[in-house]
């Protein structure tokens, strides 16, 4: 995690502190729960508590343990002993390490999942919002990079909220996957510990059971998680890409809010760069890689090995820490970007007109000329247009007698009507924003 891409919220998930109190609270209930069913005594499960959840757990001496016993849980319940003294030789009766590992790591998820959906409400929020601001605001449509038809810059803002909206489902789906605690020993049998502490456990760390545990939880609910992650990324570039594209001079239909003293550049003063929407695409493919290892790490050996916890140790973190970053930044993005209505007006009528090509060849079409024939009369005087050979389009329609004898000018000139590309945009609004 690089402070610089960290938020305070997202961090304190995957701190140690945070980490040894979630170990606590899974030893601490499943004591609870083998107390009532009278395997230790009830008495060493409420001093386990008492003396445990008001302590600071001494993150220098759990690591101090560890480097003499090389192992981590054990580290921390020779810690834990310390503080709640003989009663300790009760805590972690019949369970196994990956019992408090794998149930913690999915808390973690779960929790940094449950911010992930705030981050995705706010830009939902903010998109719909501006959607809404520009839902008849015109623009020319653009497919390769090239000129096609008119569009709204709202439909554009529209396309981005169903696409996240999919994403908050996806997401909301891999919490639920993610979300399960195992407390079953050593190979997922339950010979040690009684099944009822698992559900115990479970429902007091607000998870489901996992069906069926070997010695981990299976990672293919993982690989889902990080796959996720990866594919939300993903929209999070689009998006930033297709704001990077209409910032750039030659288009300059929107750009990212510029404050009164930021500097563009260290050697050009007149620079205004999409800086924050490039940052955005960078973190993207950060977190898009972890989503392989994540997959990687679905296929262990037997019962279990370790081959995935080094790989959890460092995506878990980081993939939840940089996509909040990312969508948080792309949030601001959206809420305070500048548009420019007339630049995108000025670039939809810089070809003269050509955007409208196809409704000329399709009312040729309907005067009975073959479609090849339509395709080739516009063709030629759009051709003209494009080589700067003219300037206006539909003036050369018009003065072409092959098109003039079939369409008349009146009926050329209503082949140039702006708002019958956009007569459908209200459909397309209710369609993904409801009535």
């Amino acid at each position: 995690m690089i402070p610089r891409y960290s938020r305070p919220e997202m961090t304190a998930i995957w701190s140690p502190e945070t980490k040894f109190r979630i170990w606590f609270e899974i030893e601490a209930h499943a004591a609870d729960a083998m107390a009532e069913l009278g395997v230790i005594p009830k008495d060493a499960a409420k001093t386990v508590w008492e003396k445990g959840k008001n302590a600071t757990f001494d993150i220098a001496r759990i690591d101090a343990i560890e480097a003499e016993v090389k192992h981590d849980v054990i580290a921390f319940l020779t810690h834990l002993s310390e503080i709640v003294g003989p009663e300790a030789r009760y805590v972690h009766a019949g369970m196994t390490s990956s019992d408090v590992l794998d149930t913690c790591l999915n808390v973690q998820l779960a929790r940094a999942a449950d911010i992930l959906l705030k981050d995705l409400d706010a830009l939902l929020a903010a998109l719909k919002r501006r959607a809404l601001e520009h839902k008849m605001t015109p623009t020319i449509g653009r497919s390769h990079g090239i000129h096609a038809e008119p569009t709204t810059f709202g439909l554009k803002l529209a396309q981005a909220y169903a696409e996240f909206s999919r994403a908050k489902d996806r997401l909301i789906a891999a919490r639920k996957d993610v979300a399960t605690c195992a407390i079953s020993g050593a190979v997922g049998t339950f010979a040690q510990v009684d099944p009822r502490v698992e559900e115990h456990v479970a429902k007091a760390m607000g998870l489901s059971v996992e069906p069926v545990s070997t010695q981990v939880i299976p990672r293919d609910r993982h690989a889902m998680f990080f796959a996720v992650l990866g594919v939300i990324a993903s929209s999070a570039e689009r998006l930033a890409t297709e704001i990077r594209h209409l910032q750039r001079t030659e288009v300059l239909e929107a750009e990212e809010f510029f404050s009164e003293k930021q500097k563009g550049s260290s050697a050009m003063p007149h620079k205004r760069n999409p800086v924050l929407s490039e940052n955005v695409t960078g973190l993207a493919r950060v977190v898009r890689a972890y989503a392989l290892p994540a997959m990687e790490n679905v296929a262990l050996w037997h019962e279990r090995d370790i081959s995935h916890s080094s790989v959890e140790r460092m995506i878990g973190p980081d993939a939840t820490v940089t996509l909040d970053f990312a969508l948080h930044r792309l949030a601001g993005i959206i809420d305070k970007l500048i548009v420019y209505p007339a630049t995108m007006q000025k670039n939809l009528d810089r070809l003269g007109g050509l955007v409208h090509s196809q409704r000329v060849m399709l009312a040729l079409t309907q005067k009975g000329v073959a479609r090849e024939d339509a395709y080739r009369l516009v063709q030629r005087n759009a051709m003209k247009v494009w080589n700067g050979e003219a300037s206006d389009f539909q003036a050369l329609l018009k003065a072409d007698p092959d098109v003039t004898a079939k369409l008349s000018a009146k009926e050329i000139e209503e082949k140039f009507d702006l708002g019958y590309h956009l007569k459908h945009v209200d459909t397309v609004f209710r369609r993904v924003f409801g009535a």
